[in-house]
């Protein structure tokens, strides 16, 4: 009877033992199989628009939480705070959310003063912002903006001119009177007022009756048109006007909305040259157009200047024959025809 509880006290024991082992095995195997909790650091970003040379302050900053292992040595944590806001500035314009980290900040005793606006930077090294006039169809109708890669075509209007008055060809004539030389004094010579003014002409000869006919212009000199592309692959800095120191003021919520004018000017990326170039057209009033090109095709192309004898030739274009007889009423003009959904503008008195 006592072996007997012996024996059932022995497999109790076993059974409670292996009942253990089992859970303890079976624990042991969940916390393998469950991975460790990831451990979070705070670290700083900005949490405005930091200009270059702005200082560096806690108001300025905020902090985001992100796993241990993705924080690196030039990062900032909320031990390092102090080490952070210690008379330090930006070393470059800084966006908003930009993690703050050892190179992107300095000693403000170290900095170097920076002088002008801080979209001056953007300008690359040789490089010039230059702006110039423009209007909706230069501008491919609003299609060209901020950042946009654009080709710029130029056309001009020559003429004629006399080499030493440098004025506008053909020269007015005036009549001479009372030529020759007096005894005993200068040679008298006088201008008939009356006369004067009538532009002059050639001399030509009739061959149906070998008569001499002096002839003169009927119109002033019509300009000879001339197109090309000059400049390509320019970067468009901004379209419209930079905003002023007072505009940096936050605008009144209560204040009713304002509409925005349409952009009259865009500034350009140019090399130093070729700003003068610019300006050059802009007050000799050549006409400036922009084309918008893809940012990424850096190919150059050369392209021949557009003529009036460029295009008859370049697209097989006939000059009318002088013929017996035309289209009535007569055609002195290319009108485009109104179409019933066409607006007619009415320009300000």
């Amino acid at each position: 009877m006592r072996r007997g509880r012996t024996l059932i006290l022995v497999i109790l024991v076993i059974i409670i033992g292996l009942a253990v082992g089992f859970v303890a095995i079976r624990q042991f195997l969940l916390s393998q199989q469950q991975p460790d909790q990831p451990v979070y650091v705070d670290v700083y970003y900005a949490a405005q628009n930091i200009p270059q040379g702005g200082a560096i302050t806690e108001a300025v900053l905020a902090t985001m939480s992100i796993p241990q292992e993705k924080v690196i040595a030039v990062m900032y944590t909320r031990e390092e705070l102090s080490a952070l806001t210690s008379n330090k500035v930006a070393k470059y314009p800084l966006d908003q959310g930009v993690p703050i980290t050892e190179a992107l900040i300095l000693d403000a005793s170290l900095a170097v003063p920076i002088s002008g606006p801080q979209w001056a930077s953007l300008i690359p090294p040789g490089m010039t912002a230059m702006s110039i006039p423009t209007s909706r169809l230069a501008l491919s109708a609003y299609a060209i903006n901020d950042g946009a890669h654009v080709n710029i075509n130029t056309c001009f209007l020559f003429v004629d001119v006399d080499p030493a008055f440098q004025t506008i060809l053909p020269n007015l004539t005036g009549s001479l009177t009372g030529t020759g030389f007096v005894p005993d004094a200068l040679p008298v010579l006088s201008l008939d007022a009356s006369a004067s003014g009538t532009p002059q002409g050639r001399l030509e000869l009739d061959p149906s009756v070998q008569q001499p006919f002096y002839l003169i212009p009927s119109e002033a000199q019509r300009p000879r048109e001339t197109c090309q592309m000059l400049l390509q692959d320019v970067v468009v800095m901004k379209l419209g006007n930079f905003p002023l120191v007072a505009d940096a003021a936050p605008a009144d919520p209560q204040a009713p909305p304002q509409q925005t004018p349409a952009p009259d000017i865009i500034t350009l990326i140019v090399s130093p040259q070729d700003s003068i170039t610019l300006t050059y057209l802009i007050y000799t009033n050549a006409r400036i157009s922009m084309t918008l090109r893809n940012p990424t095709d850096q190919a150059r192309q050369a392209t021949e200047a557009a003529t009036l004898q460029f295009l008859l030739s370049q697209y097989n274009i006939p000059v009318p024959a002088k013929l017996p007889y035309a289209m009535q009423p007569a055609l002195s003009d290319l009108i485009a025809p109104f179409l019933p959904n066409d607006t007619t503008t009415v320009p300000p008195q």
